[in-house]
């Protein structure tokens, strides 16, 4: 069972940075990918960013594309995303992920294929 505790929302004016935490509660070497979702108030939950540990590779959802930037610490078992840019309409509780099933498709940056969800944490940008 993998524990995901994500760490670093909060206020910030539109144009401001912040920086998301998610610690996994055991090695990563038994998780493939690991990633941010996002579901906005009266919204459907959304991708935002996945990174497949065992090779490297990250995706960012075109709304987020050079603004935010997902990355990880493998000594720390946490992954991160750094939101520069903000805008009102990244509003929204950012939930940490995980996948301890090898990817297949396009598995790695849909909901379905992912196997925890941390509790969330929630990102308010003021305009």
């Amino acid at each position: 069972q993998v524990q995901l505790v994500e760490s670093g929302g909060g206020l910030v004016q539109a144009g401001g940075s912040l920086r998301l935490s998610c610690a996994a509660s055991e090695r990563t070497f038994s998780i493939y990918t690991m990633g941010w979702f996002r579901q906005a108030p009266g919204k459907e939950r959304e991708f935002v960013a996945t990174f497949r540990l065992n090779t490297g590779i990250a995706r960012h959802a075109d709304s987020v594309k050079g603004r935010f930037t997902i990355s990880r610490d493998n000594d720390k078992n946490t992954v991160y995303l750094q939101m520069n840019s903000l805008k009102p309409e990244d509003t929204a509780d950012y939930y940490c992920v995980a996948a301890t099933r090898a990817p297949f498709g396009s598995s790695w940056y849909e909901a379905l294929g992912m196997d925890y969800w941390g509790k969330g944490t929630l990102v308010t940008v003021s305009s």
